[in-house]
């Protein structure tokens, strides 16, 4: 086994530097994980770039949030079963003791933001170091490349949980970039009777009906099914797309919006809100219990994140791979790192 493990730390915004250093042990209640593969998203460009709130990153700093591998060795207490299993892991390191964290919204954790990739060592690495407790262990043949998707499959598996979606219903989700397309394959498993996708790209759209969407509309289509949906998924967090939602839900439909929506977005209309008697929510991150949908659908083969992979880079090449995202090419899609 090697004594050395490489990771890519952002030291400041805009300056990065692979290094080769010791390779880390786990300590008490901890495993270490040999990083098969991992995701690069909008929040880690944020990182690079330096546009993340400060509150939510903290330099030097090896990102790395979206990730699959297998335990290679584990800490004092822990399970040495684990060893050799494939897996991913929550990110975000919850209390545990909170009332949120109580309450099963670990993602609401009041304890302080602490989350792996942003305030602690991510995947961009050959091995990271994480709490045991956080790991969702996958199937013995789980394909790892595909499994590095399951972070931002847990986020909409939570906002699919928090839509209750019921077999029959007219769904609409608006956006059709990693979350939308994760979305449509999750919702075409509870039998929709109509499932629209709602994106100005062609080729996105073409993808989403290959996922189970039953029609898919460009932004300006979209105008003449205002009021249709029992249930609108918002997964764009562009500037309109809050409001966009809430106009396409019928009276008394619901709306959860799952993008990240910057200063300046779109407020809700009150009136609308409030005369058409919707019920309105938002995701951030994913609890445990969204982590565990995501992985059980991912096993039952009810969700496949692999056509979502368009290119896969070594770590040496990470200046290029995190140039690809958000650089708004349609040929784009998610942007794989593979130690």
């Amino acid at each position: 086994m090697t004594s050395a493990s490489r990771s890519l730390t952002i030291d400041s915004p805009g300056s990065h530097r692979l290094a080769e250093g010791p390779l880390p042990e786990p300590g008490p209640g901890e495993v270490r994980v040999r990083v098969a593969a991992a995701g690069i998203c909008m929040s880690d460009r944020e990182v690079y770039d330096g546009h993340r709130d400060p509150a939510y990153v903290r330099y030097p700093v090896v990102p790395g949030h979206e990730w699959s591998g297998t335990v290679d060795a584990v800490g004092e207490g822990v399970d040495p079963a684990l060893t050799g299993r494939r897996t991913v892991a929550e990110g975000f390191r919850a209390c545990g003791r909170c009332e949120r964290c109580r309450y099963g919204e670990t993602s609401l954790c009041t304890a302080g933001y602490d989350e792996t990739g942003f305030t602690r060592p991510g995947a961009f690495a050959d091995h990271l170091v994480v709490p045991a407790r956080l790991l969702h262990p996958l199937a013995d043949d789980a394909d790892l490349r595909a499994a590095a998707l399951l972070e931002p499959a847990a986020v909409i598996a939570a906002a699919v949980r928090a839509g209750a979606p019921e077999p029959g219903e007219r769904i609409a989700v608006l956006g059709a970039g990693t979350l939308g397309l994760l979305a449509v394959q999750l919702l075409a498993a509870v039998s929709p009777a109509e499932l629209t996708v709602i994106d100005p790209r062609a080729g996105r759209a073409a993808q989403a009906l290959d996922f189970g969407a039953s029609e898919a509309r460009v932004p300006k289509e979209a105008e003449e099914v205002r009021g249709r949906y029992d249930l609108v998924v918002e997964t764009a967090g562009a500037p309109s797309t809050a409001a966009d939602a809430c106009l396409l839900a019928r009276r008394g439909g619901r709306v959860v919006l799952t993008g990240m929506f910057t200063p300046g977005a779109v407020g809700i209309d009150p009136v609308h809100l409030s005369l058409s008697q919707l019920t309105v929510r938002s995701v951030f991150g994913a609890p445990s219990s969204a982590w565990s949908y995501a992985v059980r659908a991912f096993t039952a083969g009810l969700l496949d994140p692999a056509p979502l992979i368009t290119h896969e880079f070594p770590l040496e090449r990470f200046a290029e791979a995190v140039a690809l995202v958000g650089s708004g090419d349609p040929e784009t899609g998610k942007v794989l790192l593979r130690p």
